[in-house]
């Protein structure tokens, strides 16, 4: 490995290293199920767990998972020689839901809704057969700030994915930890470990995603904003519930009840004399300069 691959090595193993340790992501004697679909991301995070493994300071163990779709042309046999050459646990967990999909799914429409519906109860269920208490996706950060740009322009939301979540049926709990780690480096460091890859014929077949103009969105606005894609990601974890909109995260009626107490106890203080409240608006004394 030469200096510069180390390095990046490096930078990729502390990002992981530090989305693990913020939420707690792997504990002692966790059986982690690692999804590897043949891409870049989730062959970078099987691997840099693999390292992690000999060095942290708890027992954890890996199980690589690949779920084998039935796409034609799938080269079945690439991650079992793999997997098996690096002494990798593993299983491969044969399913049709190619034809299911493009069944399913209008020509020309996109895929990855019903696709991943599909892979995700799937997974989900193998984890639970396999006696893993955490899966561990490869999604990276600009995964999560795509993400976050799709669900404000096209579901009126703000959510994106979370690094650590439970399922709807409470039976996994999955982790992201590439949470902190950027797609750049990642396709770099896979460049360097020459890594199997296998596209994907579905998704990744799609030009005209929304998702893809997310990205490109985020990328000119990188070109003219150094820096912006480590301030969106900042932005992730430093929200202000009483600056946004929604009454179900911050309690604005109680602001309310409050403006009334405090135009009551000036009232008392400064005496009847005064003509109206009005002369001292509580907007002007308690609310914040936005």
């Amino acid at each position: 490995m030469t200096k510069d691959s180390n390095r990046l090595k490096q930078r990729l193993l502390r990002g992981v290293g530090s989305a693990i340790a913020a939420f707690n992501m792997i504990e002692e004697g966790d059986r982690v199920m690692v999804c590897l679909s043949g891409g870049k991301d989730s062959h970078t995070l099987l691997d840099l767990l693999l390292d992690l493994q000999q060095r942290a300071p708890v027992r954890f163990e890996l199980l690589a998972v690949n779920l084998d779709q039935k796409q034609p042309g799938f080269p079945a046999t690439v991650l079992p020689e793999y997997l098996a050459h690096r002494r990798v646990p593993f299983k491969i967990i044969e399913r049709d839901t190619y034809s299911i999909v493009k069944a399913l799914v209008p020509e020309g429409k996109t895929t990855c809704a019903v696709c991943s519906r599909l892979r995700r109860g799937i997974l989900y269920n193998a984890a639970v057969e396999e006696g893993c208490s955490k899966i561990a996706l490869g999604h990276h950060a600009d995964d999560i700030l795509e993400t976050f740009l799709l669900n404000l322009f096209f579901s009126g939301s703000l959510k994106a994915m979370p690094p650590i979540l439970r399922s709807d049926d409470c039976r996994n709990v999955v982790i992201r930890p590439l949470a902190h780690c950027w797609e750049s480096d990642i396709a770099a460091y896979a460049d360097t470990r020459s890594f199997p890859i296998i596209p994907c014929d579905l998704c990744g077949s799609q030009e005209n995603l929304k998702r893809k103009r997310m990205k490109q969105l985020i990328t000119d606005l990188q070109s003219d904003i150094p820096h912006v894609r480590q301030s969106m990601l900042n932005a992730m974890g430093n929200v202000c519930p009483s600056q946004l909109m929604d009454p179900q995260q911050f309690h604005f009626d109680s602001l309310s009840a409050l403006a009334g107490d405090v135009s009551a106890e000036l009232d008392a203080a400064l005496g009847a004399h005064l003509e109206t409240p009005a002369m001292f608006p509580v907007l002007q004394i308690e609310q914040p300069v936005l």
